[in-house]
This record gives structure tokens, sequence and C-alpha cells, in this order.
């Protein structure tokens, strides 16, 4: 680890802690050089896939962007954020479980929709209507006859 002080490349660890949830690891590290302290953090890298949009774009999967879309759909909607954090987690594991670099938006979306019906039946008709960008009332009545 090269220290931010004077970029020599050889430290010292001087103690090491787990966070709470046991995700992190805090490191304290002294430089051999400058004698300075400086703290390092730890965490493990996930893989996610890339999502392919509907033109054939690739995008990172974001899950602030997950998030921001599952909350315009949840606005004024009784549903805490243990519930919204549970269902990205969900929706994580699931996408890592596949082992697949790329996904198809259309499934990404899907998921959600899955999610958003589990946790509230009127937030996962809201995202369905902008998702599947309904032509008419019908197709609307269809969906709220499936749930």
């Amino acid at each position: 680890m090269r220290c931010p002080f004077c970029s020599h490349h050889e430290t010292q660890v001087a103690e090491t802690r787990e966070s709470d949830e046991g995700d992190v690891v805090r490191r304290r590290r002294r430089c051999l050089k400058c004698d300075k302290r400086f703290t390092t953090y730890e965490r493990a890298e996930i893989a996610l896939p890339a999502v392919v949009k509907k033109d054939g774009a690739r995008v990172e999967f974001d899950p602030a962007k997950l998030r921001g879309s599952m909350m315009l759909a949840l606005r004024k909607r009784p549903v805490s954020m243990e519930q919204v954090d549970a269902a990205i987690d969900r929706i994580q594991d699931k996408l890592m479980a596949t082992g697949a670099r790329e996904l198809p938006s259309a499934r990404l979306g899907e998921l959600v929709m899955r999610e958003l019906k589990r946790i509230d039946k009127v937030a996962y008709v809201r995202f369905a209507s902008v998702y599947r960008s309904f032509e008419d009332v019908d197709e609307f009545r269809q969906l709220i006859r499936d749930i």
C-alpha cells in the first residue's frame, strides 16, 4: 500500500478491525519512511452483470438507479426502506446467481416487477404501466385481473 503522504511503497499494518456487519475490514497503517498513519478500508468487489438496453447499449448495473425507479413507483405508499433494501438485495442476489456477464434490461424489469408485486400491489401496477407502455385500458385491466 502506497503512503498517501510521501508515496513510499512500504507500510506496516498497525491495527485491523472488521465492521459490525463483517463486510468491511478497516486497517490502520504506518508509513515506514515518513512515520505518518492513515486508514484503509477493504471490501469485497461484487461483479454484477452489465445491463443491455433495448437499443443495444451496455451500461453498468446501478443499484442507485434501481432504487430510484422503485421509489418512484412506491411514492406515497406504506413501504419501509428496509423492505425496499431487502427487495434490492434479492434482485442483486438473483443477478449474481446467474453468473451472466450481461443481462437484458427486460429481464431486470421483470425482476423489479416481481419484487414490487411482492411488497406493494399499487406500486407494481404503477411500475408495470410505465414499463410495459400500455396502449389502452384493456391491457391495464388485464394486469389488474392477474393480480
